[in-house]
Formats: C-alpha cells, sequence, structure tokens
C-alpha cells in the first residue's frame, strides 16, 4: 500500500483522529522519498517520527477495546 491508498483508507474510515495511522503514514512517505534524502535527512525524519510515537506514551490504557 502508498501513502496516498494509505491516506485515502485513513480519510474514508475517519481515522484521521487516531496518531499511531498518522505515525504509519508519516513512515509510509518517507520510505517513499528515502531515495532521494541524505543518510543524516533520513535518520533526523526517522528519529522525529520516533519521538512523536514515544510521545504518545499510554494513551490506550483502559480503552483498548475501543480503540484498537
Amino acid at each position: 500500500m502508498d501513502s496516498q491508498t494509505l491516506a485515502q483508507y485513513l480519510e474514508k474510515t475517519d481515522s484521521i483522529s487516531k496518531p499511531w495511522l498518522l505515525v504509519q503514514l508519516r513512515l509510509k512517505k518517507l520510505q517513499e522519498r528515502q531515495h532521494i534524502l541524505s543518510e543524516n535527512a533520513y535518520a533526523e525524519e526517522l528519529a522525529d517520527i520516533h519521538q512523536d510515537l514515544m510521545n504518545l506514551g499510554e494513551w490506550w490504557r483502559g480503552i483498548e477495546n475501543e480503540v484498537f
């Protein structure tokens, strides 16, 4: 699945508010641009996405059945 297809899926399923899916979209877009980025630029963007994922924390605790 490419980033455009993933973005359309997120829109159709009203999943824009699900931050873990937005992280997946960012990763897919980064993967698609990897060949035009330097190693350092790629690593920096990957680190930024990773930090955003870690900042989500365990927000899902107690509501697993609702969000997954």
